[in-house]
């Protein structure tokens, strides 16, 4: 029988009224000739309520206890889901991501997942039962309760599936599968049919919300097929997969953006070796993420350093810069928290030539000036004006065939 591995995220098992819906759905997959382990994250809002519990008593909390206080959110989801399953007459059999053994590193709040123990789940599925596993959670090797941090239930489902070689791993959510680009901003994008890990990969780290990286990730290192469904219309989703000689290699698969980012620039910087290094120690220090560089050499020795992060951290970065101006001999730091990323994403980059100059020539006949240029071997981006994200998605989308 095929083996697979389904998750549902928060909003499809938002109230008992879903979470039945969920049953007859899982029901009627087992009826089709399925084993299935199912995986669940908390009710939809069910997280926000617990960490606001615990900042009223602690800001920030004990990270022990807040793992050990988060986790419950799941416990509840997969006791009904077990109940709503066993009332229609489904054998069914729930646990916690320590009961099952999911054996995480010890960093609390943001664990990773080390190794699985899946000898109760081929037991219970050889019974003929459904397995119904808490996401997001595991156990460290001190029997300390842990989370995997934002998305950690699509990475419990996806580890799942390779440590029990399933045959696909469903992700059920909101949306009906992976798009050219956000449907709410191009009404004509189109649902992918399939997509390759490496386009998701790049898709999810340029701001593409339908999956966590970190499940892409493990996804791809196990090759475990994914498939990214609605939990509310019946539909074929859009597989996830390993690329392969039959793929149709369209030019550009998707655009991602994202609106949250900053840039910083350092103007006459002294030009010598090891003053990026200089500069960006102490971001990294302050464990801030960097994305973007670009350095400039100057005609009198100085040069031009400027660089981007989550807009969020601009104001620590900005403080972090001011303290180095003087060590630096920076002539002024400015920043701008006005901006976007706007990125090609495909594997047809890798065979054709004059994506980026299609690009770059789109954008300037809109009078959208690029800031900043970032590539790699199937991806493009550009850092824009914030007023023009709308308007740049759109005529790109448009420019590369991307509608349906």
């Amino acid at each position: 029988m095929p083996l697979i591995v389904q998750k549902y995220g928060g909003t499809s098992v938002g109230s008992v009224e879903r979470i039945m819906a969920v049953a007859k759905k899982i029901i009627l997959a087992k009826s089709q000739g399925n084993d299935l382990v199912i995986v669940v994250s908390a009710m939809s809002g069910e997280t926000n309520r617990l960490v606001s519990l615990a900042k009223e008593i602690s800001d920030p909390p004990n990270a022990r206890e807040f793992d050990v206080l988060l986790s419950t959110g799941e416990q509840v989801t997969i006791s009904l889901l077990s109940m709503a399953l066993e009332a229609q007459g489904c054998l069914a059999r729930s646990y916690t991501g320590a009961q099952v053994h999911i054996l995480t590193d010890s960093s609390h709040n943001k664990a990773r997942i080390i190794d699985i123990d899946d000898k109760k789940i081929h037991s219970d599925l050889k019974d003929g039962k459904v397995v119904v596993v808490a996401g997001f959670q595991g156990v460290d090797e001190h029997g300390n309760i842990t989370t995997l941090g934002r998305g950690g239930s699509d990475t419990t489902a996806v580890a799942l599936a390779a440590a029990l070689k399933a045959d696909e791993c469903q992700i059920y959510t909101d949306v009906d599968g992976v798009y050219t680009t956000d449907p709410r901003m191009v009404s004509d994008a189109r649902r992918l049919e399939q997509i390759c890990f490496e386009e998701m990969l790049e898709m999810a780290s340029l701001g593409s919300k339908v999956l966590q990286i970190r499940s892409v990730e493990f996804a791809s290192k196990y090759n475990v097929p994914l498939r990214v469904l609605s939990a509310f219309e019946d539909g074929p989703g859009t597989l996830i997969t390993i690329e392969n000689n039959k793929m149709e290699k369209a030019l550009i698969s998707g655009i991602a953006f994202s609106r949250d980012e900053a840039k910083l620039t350092l103007l006459g910087v002294e030009d010598r070796p090891g003053i990026a290094a200089h500069i960006l120690a102490p971001i990294s220090e302050a464990n801030i993420e960097v994305d973007m560089i670009i350095q400039n050499k100057g005609q009198d020795n100085t040069t031009d350093f400027t660089f981007t992060v989550h807009r969020n951290d601009y104001n620590k970065s900005l403080n972090i810069l001011n303290n180095l101006t003087e060590s630096l001999g920076v002539r002024e730091i400015v920043g701008d928290e006005q901006i976007v990323k706007i990125s090609l994403v495909g594997v047809g980059m890798r065979s054709h030539a004059g994506i980026a100059s299609t690009m770059f020539k789109t954008l300037s006949d809109e009078g959208i000036n690029i800031q900043m240029i970032s590539t790699s071997e199937i991806k493009i981006s550009v850092v824009v004006d914030e007023k023009y994200l709308e308007l740049g998605v759109r005529v790109l989308h448009d420019v590369f065939g991307l509608q349906e």
